[in-house]
């Protein structure tokens, strides 16, 4: 079989580093501004003066009421917010936004059930901020949305659930941690793993040693595939979608049902499917290694294996992250049929994951002993010699625990337990290897205390976004 690769590269200098929009076309819409790219030696805003603690002047009891709105209704959506409707916490849905017409219905039907009254539909998100009732927001839209709509909600003052992969870029992550801390509000990424209590044990037994000192991570993604993709001809946008407000920062191109309903096949909107699912691997094995910095250096490689198609994210890519004590691995990939999640028989029960064929594995090698953890339930296991079990802990599905926690912590005005900060420096590592991918597989030299990169005029291009104009992601 004839291997291919397809690199989405496009950049234009401008003073200073050059910043790219990841336009699918290879070119710049006139009404796109550039911003977003990497200054060198200059440390990020959000790590300059942090802050852990938030105001505490606007503090609700039990009896108080949480006043929250989804954005972005499509199934996960819908499950985060009739799973937040369920924990019986006084909490009340008043908007369900999305920019299609089609969608949201089930959760309005669903809530006024519920609730006893009916959600408001909105197209425009700005409706939402403006309404000076909402505590909260969900953030479940595909990903161009994710860091401008985090901004927009902290400067109107609402704190914020917003979901994996949290950013597109890492000059947006920076961005959305930089508003959490100025305008003093909640934002919890959707990584629930960081609700998880068999994760803090499993960080508990690393850091008294009972695996000796860490030498290699190995971090899981593989989806069951190969899936074939049709790109489907572009065509008028239906009148049940805002096609412009669908796109917002992402550049102008016309209605494409392949972009509207996959749009994680594509570098303007997400990035990839494989890397977007293995985001909650990637940040439990950082929390359960007691949050680490950020690499050095990381390469990628990768590709297009089976179908010659106009999908621009890779089926399969590996990436290799120095850490300077340590290497992590980044497997992911959408074509390993016999590799399978862990199922309801797992995450629901104290029963333990085969580890052998279990797709979203960890494996963290110690000089003593080797551990394997499951993201969202599945526990902890630690082998030794002959693969004899000499410490291990089952774990449950952490979703309603992690919506419990962000609607504690809108009362409460204390931190996260999935903190934008964390969840900023846990998609870094994706971003990068993304971009080590997208450049043609180049070793990325990276400044973990500048989060810049230091070697590759081309991938410091990538890692910059465009913004449509009236979209720009604000310089807060």
């Amino acid at each position: 079989m004839k291997r291919r690769k397809f690199f989405h590269i496009t950049s234009v200098s401008v003073a200073g580093l050059g910043l790219a929009a990841s336009c699918s076309n290879g070119k710049t819409p006139a009404d796109t501004k550039r911003g977003g790219g990497q200054v060198i030696k200059e440390i990020p805003g959000y790590r300059k003066n942090v802050n852990s603690e938030l105001p505490k002047d606007n503090q609700k009891s039990a009896n108080d009421t949480v006043v929250l709105a989804l954005i972005g209704a499509g199934a996960h959506g819908i499950n985060l917010t009739l799973q937040a409707a369920k924990l019986n916490e006084n909490i009340r849905f008043k908007y369900i936004c999305d920019v299609d017409d089609t969608r949201g219905g089930l959760a309005i039907s669903e809530l006024k059930k519920m609730q006893g009254f009916e959600p408001v539909r909105t197209r425009d998100m700005r409706k939402v901020f403006d309404d000076k009732e909402i505590d909260g927001v969900i953030i479940a839209t595909p990903g161009q949305w994710h860091a401008l709509a985090t901004v927009w909600a902290c400067q109107a003052g609402k704190d914020v659930y917003v979901e994996k992969a949290i950013s597109l870029s890492i000059h947006e992550g920076q961005q959305m941690a930089l508003a959490a801390q100025k305008y003093g509000r909640v934002v919890q990424c959707g990584t629930q793993n960081r609700s998880a209590e068999y994760a803090f044990s499993a960080r508990d037994y690393i850091k008294n040693g009972g695996l000796g000192d860490i030498t290699a991570v190995h971090v899981r993604g593989l989806l069951n595939g190969p899936v074939p993709f049709n790109e489907k001809e572009d065509s008028a946008a239906p009148e049940t979608i805002d096609w412009d407000m669908w796109l917002g920062p992402a550049p102008k191109v016309p209605y494409n049902l392949s972009r509207n309903k996959s749009w994680y096949y594509y570098w303007d909107y997400g990035v990839g499917l494989a890397m977007e699912d293995m985001s909650h691997q990637v940040d439990l094995a950082r929390l359960v290694l007691g949050n680490p910095g950020l690499p050095k250096s990381v390469y990628c490689a990768g590709g297009r294996y089976f179908f010659n198609d106009n999908r621009e994210t890779p089926d399969y890519q590996m990436a290799t992250c120095d850490f300077g004590d340590y290497v992590m691995t980044l497997q992911a990939g959408e074509c390993a049929p016999y590799m399978e999640k862990s199922g309801p028989g797992v995450r629901f029960t104290e029963n333990f994951p085969e580890w052998g064929q279990n797709a979203t594995r960890i494996e963290i090698l110690g000089t003593k002993r080797m551990m394997y953890i499951g993201r969202m339930g599945g526990g902890w296991q630690v082998q030794d010699k002959g693969g004899e079990i000499v410490a291990q802990e089952p774990g449950l599905y952490s979703l309603a625990p992690h919506l419990k926690n962000y609607i504690d912590c809108i009362r409460t005005r204390e931190q996260a337990n999935g903190g934008i900060a964390e969840g900023h420096k846990s998609s870094v590592l994706i971003h990068l290897a993304n971009l080590s991918y997208r450049a043609g597989n180049k070793q990325i030299l990276f400044s973990p205390e500048y989060e810049a990169v230091l070697n590759d005029s081309k991938v410091q291009e990538l890692a910059g976004r465009g913004y449509r104009k009236g979209f720009e992601l604000p310089e807060v």
